[in-house]
């Protein structure tokens, strides 16, 4: 997988373009094998409970709401900039490489 959790991405698209955060959690749709990720204070929605007892007042929650793979890109920890990722053989490992710096991202 190119991106992981704990990895640093900025928006491309959408309502939260040029925005970077934090991948909080990555998605998998299995019936057409698509990613999304959840990235912390992008792409928040409000939900509106209502109350579950009597005398107690209904609440707005805000939370972070999946956006597509397609829509973000990684950010090179060395450089600080927006880079796509390659993988090369170290061993047995496979590890992640920047294509523009050209380090490992692991």
């Amino acid at each position: 997988m190119k991106i992981k959790t704990s990895d640093k991405v900025k928006v491309l698209s959408g309502k939260d373009r040029g925005k970077t955060g934090k991948v909080i959690q990555v998605l998998t749709n299995k019936k057409n094998n698509r990613k999304f990720l959840v990235v912390e204070g992008i792409n928040i929605l409000k939900k509106h409970m209502r109350t579950r007892q009597k005398g107690q007042k209904g609440q707005t929650i805000e939370l972070p709401a999946p956006i597509d793979m397609s829509n973000v890109m990684l950010i090179d920890p060395k450089t600080g900039k927006t880079t796509r990722v390659a993988y090369k053989k170290e061993g047995n490992d496979k590890k992640r490489i920047s294509k523009k710096s050209g380090e490992f991202i692991d």
